[in-house]
């Protein structure tokens, strides 16, 4: 079944298997983060609006739910931007709870919890994932690349505001990247303000899959776990997934895309529409194959292609 707008269920490191529900066109975002594994955002916006309709979602998720598949631990809202900018889903998240005992997560940069309409979406998810990069402006426009109609003040303030309102849990991921938003002074501010937002997680992550810039690297092992002190008990560092945990993994999509590959650098859309695979499933298999060397990745004109390793084509 080809499924436009409901993609996985794919292993994830923080949710196990999550099925995606992915409700805003292709990098339509209100961040044009520096480490992002999709690319850069081509659609920076705030606006909300109903970009996909509740019905094609629901309508895909009921033909999903009505056939034999594996464990799903979640059905998350997550995909190929900012899902809050769609201006339904508090209405798709109704819909989904009643239609499966499944809990339900959301993922989103956060950007949009200012809003109180927003905030009050989400209040019948059972799991809210935002994340918090930076605390200081300064900061926030180097690692996150913002709209400019957002302050980091503002995000904060709505932060505090939904875990008063929220009776389910948030994880607060933070996603380092060396150089920008690893230092000890920002470090420190991050600690004691996400101390008053008082999450039930603090989730450190690091760049690990391919970024649309070539200068946002990872922060190393020891500074991860230096950094993880610092924010204290509730902090943890997200390790990745060993591949024999990634029942979702299929050898026959890897072996498609090596032999795609083989013939021609592509970039992570060409791989989507060429195999018809959705974006974040691309993107998940990529990682693989790039810890295993067995493809690199290559810039060209602002634009990040991948291509089969010298070893890999000596193997084949």
């Amino acid at each position: 079944m080809n499924q436009h707008h409901v993609f996985g269920p794919v292993p994830s490191r923080r949710l196990g298997f999550s099925l995606g529900l992915d409700i805003v066109p292709y990098k339509t975002c209100s961040f044009d983060c520096v480490y992002c594994q999709l690319g850069q955002t081509t659609n920076k916006t705030i606006q909300r609006r109903e970009y996909v309709s509740k019905q094609v979602i629901i309508s895909e998720l009921k033909s999903y739910l009505t056939e034999d598949h594996d464990k799903v631990d979640y059905i998350t809202f997550s995909g190929s931007g900012e899902p809050t900018l769609n201006s339904k889903i508090g209405e798709m998240v109704q819909e989904v709870k009643r239609m499966t005992d499944i809990p339900v997560a959301v993922l989103t940069n956060g950007s949009l919890l200012f809003k109180k309409r927003v905030r009050d979406e989400l209040r019948r998810a059972d799991l809210v994932l935002p994340s918090l990069d930076a605390v200081t402006q300064d900061v926030f426009v180097r690692v996150n690349r913002p709209h400019n109609g957002l302050r980091i003040e503002n995000i904060i303030d709505g932060l505090k505001k939904f875990r008063k309102e929220f009776d389910n849990e948030i994880w607060l991921e933070v996603m380092l990247v060396k150089g920008v938003n690893d230092g000890v002074g920002e470090i420190e501010q991050m600690a004691g303000i996400i101390n008053e937002i008082n999450p039930d997680k603090i989730q450190l992550n690091t760049v690990v899959r391919p970024p649309c810039e070539s200068f946002a690297m990872p922060v190393d092992a020891n500074q991860m776990r230096k950094i993880c002190k610092m924010f204290g008990k509730k902090a943890e560092i997200i390790t990745p997934h060993a591949r024999k945990a990634m029942k979702a993994y299929e050898k026959g999509v890897e072996k498609s895309i090596l032999t795609l590959l083989e013939r021609r650098p592509c970039t992570v859309e060409d791989i989507s529409n060429v195999l018809g695979i959705h974006r974040n499933e691309v993107v998940k298999y990529l990682g693989v194959l790039v810890d295993d060397r067995r493809v690199v990745k290559k810039m060209h004109k602002n634009q990040t292609y991948f291509v089969v390793s010298k070893d890999e084509m000596r193997s084949m």
